[in-house]
């Protein structure tokens, strides 16, 4: 088995957080690199589901969709109900045709954010994608390119005031470190963290 499948095996194993739901966070900054591994974590665990913060959040409100996510996802989950939310369509400045999400035994939730203090009695586990602000922006800005280039200087400023006042890293079981070669899966502060082995692409 390979380690990648090891860490989603200990993933199952956890208890319950949100009804019978193990919710597991992947954040960071924008640009480290979340949905990619997230993306394959999921994969790892059998295809779990992957919400998104980028289907909640607006263009007005790049950090108000906690009360989208509690209403819409996180209850119905704790109820061992669908999830049912509305995603927003950043093209067309307007929330889109609804979506599911099944209460399976792992879901993870994506994004700027996952970790914040009003989701983290929600999760059973947070992982913090590393890699300096600045660093992952550039990525990120390269990525998108020129024609979001506005967009991204009022992000920086947004993400770095909302990080100031609603730390996720402090909080962080493990830290995923990108490689030339994959992933590094390393302690992080939370002292339920686990210790550290590499991922590499090839066993991801």
């Amino acid at each position: 088995m390979n380690d990648l499948a090891v860490r989603a095996r200990r993933l199952r194993t956890l208890a319950p957080s949100c009804g019978p739901v193990r919710l597991i966070a992947v954040d960071g900054h924008a640009g480290s690199g979340k949905s990619t591994f997230a993306g394959r974590l999921a994969a790892a665990l059998g295809g779990a589901p992957v919400l998104h913060l980028d289907d909640l959040a607006t263009h007005e409100e790049l950090f108000g969709w906690t009360d989208r996510l509690r209403d819409q996802v996180l209850t119905p989950l704790s109820r061992a109900q669908r999830a049912r939310y509305l995603p927003y369509d950043w093209t067309e400045r307007r929330f889109g045709p609804p979506r599911t999400l099944d209460p399976a035994p792992v879901v993870l939730v994506e994004g700027v954010g996952a970790g914040r203090a009003a989701v983290r009695p929600f999760l059973a586990g947070l992982l913090w994608m590393e890699g300096a602000d600045a660093e992952s922006w550039e990525r990120g800005r390269l990525r998108d390119g020129p024609e979001l280039a506005e967009f991204w200087d009022g992000w920086t400023v947004a993400e770095q005031r909302h990080f100031a006042g609603d730390p996720s890293l402090p909080f962080a079981d493990a830290v995923i470190r990108r490689g030339p070669m994959g992933y590094e899966w390393l302690e992080g502060p939370h002292p339920a963290a686990g210790t550290s082995r590499p991922v590499t692409d090839g066993e991801a």
